[in-house]
């Protein structure tokens, strides 16, 4: 039965390989993707283009209309996050999505925030 735009079984899981949908690629073109960083479409693709796309692509696209984590985009395809992480690098190339990496804070911050709720 179709989940989203993959087919699975219930008893095996999903039909489809991972390395068939990134045609088996393994690395991303975009190495400051991570699980926390936000991505949001920027617009509908046109018609050439938008032939072009693979069905993961799409539902990337249809996902991502407000800012959304590449973790949450991977749960809701049902795919592990190296494969999402490589289709998400496909629409930035294609400039169809932006993305935003979250800021971490160093040690000192965090050593810092830890003392004053101590003191509290």
């Amino acid at each position: 039965m179709p989940r989203g735009q993959v087919w699975f079984d219930d008893d095996a899981g999903p039909l489809v390989r991972p390395y068939t949908v990134t045609r088996g690629r393994t690395r991303t073109a975009q190495p400051e993707l991570d699980m926390i960083t936000l991505v949001v479409a920027l617009q509908r693709p046109e018609p050439r283009v938008a032939a072009r796309l693979d069905p993961e692509h799409l539902e990337i696209l249809a996902r991502c209309q407000r800012p959304t984590s590449v973790a949450e985009v991977a749960a809701a395809l049902q795919l592990p996050l190296s494969v999402v992480k490589i289709l998400i690098s496909d629409l930035i190339e294609h400039q169809l999505v932006i993305f935003r990496a979250a800021v971490r804070p160093n040690s000192s911050v965090l050593q810092a925030v830890i003392n004053g709720i101590r003191r509290l």
